[in-house]
């Protein structure tokens, strides 16, 4: 792992069907960004690929938006999300 790592956001909620978690977020956020989530059983790193605000893709979010974001693996509340930089 190269880089720094800021904490980004948290995990909300996870639809286990389709694998998209929502995350509040606290800090920018972009298609293509490195992330890894962590949390008591959850230890994942992923690129972003999608991102979704109310039904809608977007290439970026901003503090504050809940986003949905697919993810690989599963996550479970209260997961938090960093970006690798």
């Amino acid at each position: 792992m190269s880089g720094e790592i800021v904490e980004v956001g948290r995990v909300t909620h996870f639809f286990p069907r389709i694998s998209v978690a929502v995350v509040e977020l606290k800090a920018p956020l972009r298609v293509g960004d490195r992330i890894m989530i962590r949390g008591a059983t959850t230890n994942l790193e992923q690129t972003v690929e999608s991102m979704q605000i109310e039904h809608q893709p977007v290439q970026e979010a901003k503090p504050g938006q809940a986003i949905g974001l697919k993810v690989k693996d599963r996550v479970r509340e209260k997961d938090i999300v960093y970006k690798i930089s």
